[in-house]
Order: C-alpha cells, then sequence, then structure tokens
C-alpha cells in the first residue's frame, strides 16, 4: 500500500479486512497478552478466556444484582424503585462485559488491533451506559443486611465520601478523566506495554471501564434543563476528539504498535490494513452511539420548551 494514499488501501481490502476479523472469531488456541503465545493459523477455538479474577467479579456482580432486585421488588412491588426495563440494561450490560472479556474476543486483541478496539469500544459505548442506567450500586446494597445497609448509607452521605465523588461525577472531571484514559493509553508505548504484560493491560481495561462509567453518569445522571444542555456538551466533544484520534488511526501512513506487526499476516492483512480498521471502528461506530444518545438527550431537553410553546398558543386562542 502506497503511504501517501492511506484511504486508498482500506478501500481495497476491506472485503479481506472483514473475513480476517470474522476468521479470528473462529481462531485457537485461547491466546495470552504476550506476542510469543500469539496463534500461528486460524484452527477453530475451543477455549475461552477465563481469567479467574475477571469471572469472580462477573460472577458477585451478577448474584448481588439479582438478590438486591429480588428484596426490593418483594417489598415494593415488580417495577417499584428499580423498572424493568433498568434491570434489563443491567443484564445487558453484563452480558457485553463477558463477552468484552471472556470470549474469545479478548484474546483474540493479542493479535489484532481491530479485535482489541472493538473490545474497548464495547467497554465504553456499550457496557459502561447500560450498567450505569441498570442503577447497580442501589441494588448491590439492596442484597447486603439491613444494618450493613444502614452503615453504608452513613458513610456514602458523609463529606469524606461525598465530595469526592460528587467531584469525579461532575461533567468536566468525568469528561476529562475519560478523554485522558482514551488519549494516553492509545501512546504507542503505552499500547504496546499492556499488550506485552497481562498487569498492565489489567490496568488499561479498568482504567477505560471506570473513566467510562464515571462519564456516563454525569451524562444519564443529568435531570435539569441545565444539566442536559451539559450532558450534550459532553456527548458532542467526546464524539469529536474519539472521532478525531480514530482518524489519526484511519489516515496514519504507519502503524502505530509494534505489537502487531508480526501478528496480522495470518489472517491476510498487513498492520497498516488492520490499524486503519480499527481507527474506522473508533471513528464511525462508536461515534454513531454518542450521535443516538445525543438525540434522544435533545428530545428530552427541548419537551420544556415544546411544552411552554403549546401553552402559549393555547392562551393565545
Amino acid at each position: 500500500m502506497s503511504a501517501s494514499r492511506p484511504i486508498e488501501g482500506v478501500k481495497n481490502v476491506g472485503l479481506r479486512l472483514v473475513a480476517g476479523a470474522l476468521a479470528t472469531v473462529c481462531a485457537a488456541p485461547v491466546l495470552a497478552h504476550s506476542p510469543e503465545k500469539a496463534p500461528t493459523d486460524t484452527a477453530v477455538l475451543s477455549t475461552w478466556s477465563f481469567e479467574p479474577w475477571v469471572v469472580c467479579c462477573l460472577a458477585v456482580s451478577a448474584v448481588l444484582y439479582a438478590i438486591g432486585i429480588g428484596r426490593l421488588w418483594r417489598r415494593a412491588g415488580r417495577g417499584q424503585g428499580v423498572s424493568v426495563r433498568r434491570a434489563s440494561a443491567f443484564a445487558a450490560g453484563w452480558l457485553t462485559l463477558a463477552v468484552a472479556l471472556v470470549t474469545p474476543l479478548d484474546p483474540m486483541g493479542s493479535v489484532l488491533f481491530s479485535a482489541h478496539m472493538v473490545q474497548h469500544e464495547l467497554l465504553m459505548v456499550v457496557v459502561a451506559p447500560l450498567l450505569v442506567l441498570g442503577q447497580p450500586l442501589a441494588l448491590w446494597a439492596w442484597a447486603l443486611p439491613q444494618s450493613w445497609r444502614r452503615t453504608m448509607g452513613r458513610c456514602f452521605h458523609h463529606a469524606a465520601w461525598r465530595v469526592p465523588w460528587l467531584v469525579v461525577t461532575g461533567p468536566l472531571v468525568a469528561w476529562l478523566l475519560h478523554a485522558l484514559a482514551l488519549w494516553l493509553w492509545h501512546i504507542p508505548a503505552l499500547f504496546d506495554a499492556a499488550l506485552d504484560d497481562s498487569g498492565i493491560h489489567a490496568w488499561q481495561h479498568l482504567s477505560f471501564l471506570l473513566t467510562a462509567l464515571l462519564f456516563w453518569w454525569s451524562v444519564l445522571g443529568a435531570v435539569t434543563r441545565k444539566e442536559q444542555g451539559v450532558a450534550l456538551v459532553s456527548l458532542f466533544t467526546t464524539m469529536v476528539h474519539t472521532g478525531a484520534l480514530g482518524a489519526l488511526l484511519t489516515l496514519a501512513r504507519a502503524p502505530w504498535y509494534a505489537h502487531y506487526l508480526a501478528t496480522t499476516s495470518q489472517f491476510g492483512i498487513n498492520p497498516l490494513e488492520d490499524q486503519q480498521l480499527g481507527g474506522i471502528i473508533m471513528w464511525v461506530p462508536a461515534g454513531a452511539v454518542y450521535i443516538l444518545c445525543g438525540l434522544a438527550m435533545a428530545t428530552r431537553w427541548m419537551e420544556p420548551l415544546a411544552k411552554r410553546r403549546r401553552t402559549a398558543g393555547l392562551s393565545v386562542r
């Protein structure tokens, strides 16, 4: 591919990129995050990535949520306190988190940057907003004994907890933390370090998820028209800067990440083509999520104005 015409390469190898990504879903054996354990073919994948700490966290979070919602609904009635729709959002977010961290998608990320990008975008633009909508903190509290809930309630309302929490979930701080996590981890030295060390890789994923949770908490928790207006700005600017990073990856004239230089050829693509596909994934599908959420929030934000106009029109008549 000519270095001066990066986009042309994307067009020419688009089908091969998609085919390679799909083939990787069936790759075996399970991949570690170190290059020496990368697969040498696209044989059918027979074993998934069962990291003990990941499986344990997933199991505990699901069990606590189920116990909590069972207790709440027995006392208040089905759908009260936390609606069925919100509970379904948590279930969808939990399942997507399992897909991102347990299925072949996780080991795929050690050989294809594009697969790694799919994993990261699932964590940040699918899992995080769904979990926030599911209100897990409240339900996990309901799973605890009543005396524990009261103690936790006093702790969470104490200034030592409440003030820092209000700071990190504030629109500006949450936006900044999420943006920093995204851009810093895509610095080639840090990204390669995460791929070569499972501990650093875990911190990478954790920072993506936690900062995304803070970001979506600040956006989806907006109630007043002023807060909703700020949330719209957060969504728009996040779409812009994540799209800019995706564009940089797509338009790059050389691969950024040394780790993938020796792993992509077995799938019929070169490292630059793989990187371009990953950039497009961040640029377009992920950007569409921010647009759709922004449109939904803009519709809700406009409702009071529309009501006032209808009321004014009726009063004139």
